[in-house]
């Protein structure tokens, strides 16, 4: 999508930004003496946005200026009177792309499809893809030849004639606040106190004139309604409307997350009578519905298309009421709960009691094993590839058996793998997630797991808003980077911290609440409803890159055997990844990037 485009006509810069997206404030364009800004999604406030893009311009305009970057969700282009600069918050929710050669950029856009060409792709990157779900974001590659990323959190310095001149990576907040030393008695209020406060402000920035919330039933995203609801009935908000959504299902397994549903909805209502429910029936909702509108039509390959039927439900119900914002829970499972890579960091440090009794502990409080908790959190961190052969080895004779996150799916074409680099990006890959210190790896890792906006990005023209996740807010992360597992891990009480931050706000049903109905119903009737329909897909798929790339028959095998519930999680990852390779190829040249009228602008205007 082309919601702005920087290029250069006769040696200056001219700018252009998309008008719909500028009439709906997706697209916020400010000028001044300093030079002008471009920024798709908001800086500092949800509800300011001219102010914030003002701030960005004013902070980093001047020269020699190198501020750390505020808090939002966007993308932006400076044209500065001596430079032009390039930068996305940290998070990385708002794609943006240069085209470079020889040192020169000759464009900028939020679409990569639209700077690059369909006979020149990338092999690296398909093979960088299909290592997991999180291969884009945090990677400079792009599906296509002389495309580049903008990475989260970092700032590109260029010419005004488009020369490189930096690329000045994120800095990573450093929080020296010293930490709740215990979580015995008050010591966990005082920890709970610390991320609530850091949920409301996160939750704050991210409100609208008309906000909606997704709401489950879950703590999560209960959590952040109530916050939401709590913040507008004190006037902290500012003036504004609410909207709660939600997906409800009357049979299945899905079926039994209605009561708290119910209950969720009643208590938000009583904090703001005003706001109102949109309550979307999903029974006929399935996963893969339409899979290759859904898979075909993104900037790059999505790996969580298979998702999108249930979800561009919801969002069209939001957008049918001017919703201008929607808050989700996403996050909160790997941020906001105890860190459980903090078991590695007692190994490699020789604490070897320690780490046994916190195992132990472990174990218990999740109903597994002392060996299954040491194998997940202290020896795969240590050696993920070696762990994944291994498992690979041992689970073998299936397509499916032992396939985790970075060994090589057998219909991968070793030939390709091995000329495209593919055990370099699984190695990359799994240093990015497990890093030399995992337990704080695991904050980056999560943000792009925990998050894949795409499927957002891609409907947010005719649903005129994107989609923020306050767990992922910058505070809230340097917040629970700093609590030590004393103070959040206690076992058989997931995510006890926030529970303990919002007790005052959640309903006893769902305070008290361990484990959430997850979405597997869903997957495995998309399967039994769309399998064959996607087998043939793949058999009468007709790219070049496809049959070079994989071999068809034994990628369905492998849907044949998700369709009969064989494999886990991690291989049905990376089934559906691959699947949606396939359309996302099968498309490339049905789909075309048209900017709407655009404002031209020189520098120092």
């Amino acid at each position: 999508m082309d919601a702005l485009r920087l290029e250069w006509a006769e040696g200056a810069p001219k700018l252009w930004t998309a008008e719909a997206m500028t009439r709906q404030g997706l697209v916020t364009t400010v000028s001044s003496r300093t030079g002008t800004a471009a920024v798709v999604g908001w800086v500092g406030s949800a509800g300011d946005r001219v102010a914030g893009a003002r701030g960005l311009l004013d902070d980093f305009g001047r020269q020699g200026a190198t501020p750390p970057l505020p808090a939002g969700d966007y993308a932006a282009v400076l044209v500065c009177r001596d430079r032009i600069l390039l930068t996305r918050d940290e998070q990385a929710r708002i794609p943006l792309f240069f085209r470079e050669s020889g040192g020169r950029v000759s464009a900028v856009s939020t679409s990569a499809r639209c700077l690059g060409s369909v006979t020149e792709l990338e092999p690296r990157y398909f093979c960088r893809y299909l290592t997991g779900t999180m291969a884009q974001p945090h990677w400079d590659l792009t599906p296509f030849a002389g495309v580049h990323r903008v990475l989260g959190g970092e700032v590109v310095e260029l010419s005004l004639t488009g020369q490189m001149r930096s690329r000045t990576p994120r800095r990573v907040r450093q929080d020296h606040d010293p930490p709740v030393p215990t979580a015995d008695g008050p010591h966990l209020t005082e920890a709970a106190q610390e991320l609530r406060l850091a949920l409301e402000h996160a939750v704050g920035r991210r409100m609208g004139t008309t906000t909606a919330c997704h709401v489950s039933g879950g703590t999560d995203s209960t959590g952040v309604a109530l916050l939401t609801a709590r913040l507008l009935a004190a006037g902290r908000g500012g003036p504004g409307d609410l909207v709660l959504l939600a997906g409800r299902f009357s049979s299945g397994e899905l079926a039994a997350e209605r009561p708290y549903l119910d209950v969720a909805m009643e208590e938000i209502r009583r904090l703001t009578p005003g706001a109102r429910p949109v309550i979307v029936d999903a029974d006929d909702v399935a996963d893969f519905d339409d899979f290759q509108h859904h898979a075909g039509e993104a900037d790059e390959p999505h790996a969580h298309a298979f998702r999108a039927p249930f979800w561009t439900r919801l969002h069209t119900a939001a957008a049918e009421l001017g919703c201008d914002t929607l808050l989700t829970g996403c996050g909160a499972d790997p941020i906001a709960d105890a860190n459980p890579f903090h078991l590695h960091r007692l190994a490699r440090t020789g604490q070897l009691r320690q780490l046994a009794e916190q195992a132990r502990a472990w174990a218990a409080g999740s109903e597994r094993g002392v060996r299954d908790v040491v194998r997940a959190y202290v020896v795969q961190p240590a050696l993920p590839l070696a762990a994944e052969r291994i498992s690979a080895l041992v689970h073998g004779g299936t397509v499916l058996g032992g396939l985790g996150t970075f060994n090589r799916p057998r219909w991968l074409r070793s030939g390709f793998a091995r000329a495209h680099g593919y055990r370099e990006a699984g190695i990359a890959e799994s240093r990015f997630v497990f890093g030399r210190k995992p337990e704080q790896s695991l904050y980056d890792a999560a943000n792009y797991l925990a998050a894949p906006d795409l499927l957002s990005w891609y409907r947010a023209p005719q649903d005129g808003f994107f989609l923020t996740h306050p767990f992922l807010d910058p505070e809230v992360i340097a917040t629970m980077r700093r609590l030590p597992v004393e103070a959040t891990f206690h076992p058989g009480r997931p995510k006890a911290v926030l529970r303990e931050a919002i007790a005052d706000l959640l309903p006893a049903p769902i305070r008290g609440r361990a484990v959430k109905v997850p979405f597997n119903d869903l997957y495995a009737r998309g399967l039994r409803t769309h399998g064959d329909e996607l087998i043939a897909l793949c058999r009468s798929a007709r790219h070049p890159l496809i049959a070079e790339m994989f071999d068809v028959e034994t990628l369905c095998r492998a849907v044949r055997e998700a369709q009969l519930g064989m494999g886990d999680s991690y291989s049905w990852d990376r089934v559906n990844s691959s699947l949606a390779l396939v359309v996302w190829l099968e498309r490339l040249d049905q789909r075309f990037s048209a900017l709407g009228a655009g404002v031209p602008v020189t520098a120092g205007s």
